[in-house]
């Protein structure tokens, strides 16, 4: 701000340009005071001088390396007497800082301005059926012509990847066209939960929009929380080590793009992973056969093999003393303009008083007329 002052005060003045911006014109003349003559400065001041060119003199004999903890401990080694916040802040001030081992560059910025949905998984990544949870997050990948941006979106329930996308840059496309994929492929996502971390891309507005739009229920993790998106962050893991790391480096997006697509493929269809060693596939498609078989067997179970009834609904297989029922012997179908009717032919079963033991073998015991039951496919029984 004082430069600026420095700059228009020929043209418009000191105290016009203080009215407009909110800076008093006895605080830039005291600054401006101070930068004529240093011996004006606080005493504070003047010690930030000194430690500065000592901290960025350390800083640089050691590799440009050294963090705070180091700069700090050599300091004291070299006998200045320093606060570890002091060497923090100086350091922050001159935009130095020490070499990290691991991932340092950030992918998922988060908009602290944007209303954010609850957090519907808790770290609990368990589902009881596809399509139920999907997990999304984003990652980088350093090549010879910059970095290339890559987002996955993972079904919990078999650890399947649904969508992903491969791109230069982090725009919410990027995000937006690895959700599109994964709806395509599923298809049925009413009722589906979607947790992703914080990041402006997944809180934008044409993300939720899209989330609202395929009926999906939106679900970010919690602040301060490394395991908010553990299960998505553990599948980027695999992908960075098996293929990444493994292979590079990258020439750029293609060469990405397509080893991504190839890995994908393999990942879904043959790794084997968790403890049983499972194929992603094979399991999600054994379930869906295995649920389809005990639907048709609850199915048949129902309509086959000898059924009693009573006036107002389903008696023991052996009825009672004094229980009354019918024996299921046959049925035949008719159509009619209500639907499909099915006639049962039964007949009325009775035990006698001592139960149904001895009672069920004396003549008499089944009636021989027969009983007929009318079922409607449309309305159920009648």
């Amino acid at each position: 701000m004082a430069a600026f002052i420095d700059a228009q005060r020929e043209t418009y003045g000191v105290e016009p340009i203080c009215k407009v911006l909110p800076i008093a014109p006895s605080t830039y003349h005291a600054s401006a005071a101070r930068r004529a003559n240093p011996e004006r400065e606080s005493a504070r001041a003047k010690r930030d001088a000194v430690l500065r060119e000592r901290i960025e003199r350390v800083w640089r004999e050691n590799l440009q390396v050294y963090g705070v903890r180091k700069v700090w401990r050599q300091l004291k080694r070299a006998g200045v007497a320093v606060a570890r916040c002091t060497v923090e802040r100086l350091m922050r001030d001159l935009g130095l800082r020490g070499a990290v081992r691991g991932r340092t560059f950030t992918t998922t910025i988060p908009d602290e301005t944007a209303r954010r949905p609850p957090d519907l998984v808790d770290r609990d990544f368990n589902a009881s059926r596809p399509n139920e949870l999907w997990v999304a997050d984003l990652t980088y990948v350093a090549t010879r012509r910059g970095f290339v941006y890559v987002a996955f979106v993972i079904d919990v329930f078999a650890r399947m990847i649904v969508g992903w996308r491969v791109s230069g840059s982090l725009r919410t496309d990027l995000a937006l066209d690895a959700l599109e994929q994964a709806i395509w492929a599923r298809a049925d996502t009413d009722g589906v939960v979607h947790h992703s971390d914080r990041g402006g891309q997944y809180l934008s507005i044409r993300y939720t929009e899209r989330l609202i739009e395929a009926g999906m229920e939106p679900s970010v993790g919690t602040v301060g929380d490394s395991y908010d998106n553990a299960l998505a962050e553990s599948v980027i893991g695999l992908f960075k080590t098996e293929v990444i790391r493994r292979r590079g480096p990258w020439r750029g997006v293609e060469d990405v793009e397509f080893a991504t697509l190839e890995w994908v493929a393999w990942f879904n269809r043959h790794r084997l992973l968790g403890i049983r060693l499972l194929r992603l596939r094979a399991w999600e498609s054994d379930w869906i056969s295995r649920r389809s078989s005990g639907a048709k067997r609850r199915h048949e179970s129902q309509h086959s093999g000898p059924t009693r009834f009573a006036a107002y609904g389903p008696v023991p297989a052996r009825p009672r003393a004094g229980q009354g029922g019918l024996d299921f012997v046959g049925a035949e179908s008719e159509s009619s303009e209500a639907g499909p009717v099915l006639r049962l032919r039964a007949r009325v079963v009775r035990a006698g008083p001592s139960g149904p033991g001895m009672a069920q073998q004396k003549p008499g015991a089944y009636c021989s007329a027969l009983s007929v039951a009318r079922f409607s496919g449309a309305n159920g029984a009648r």
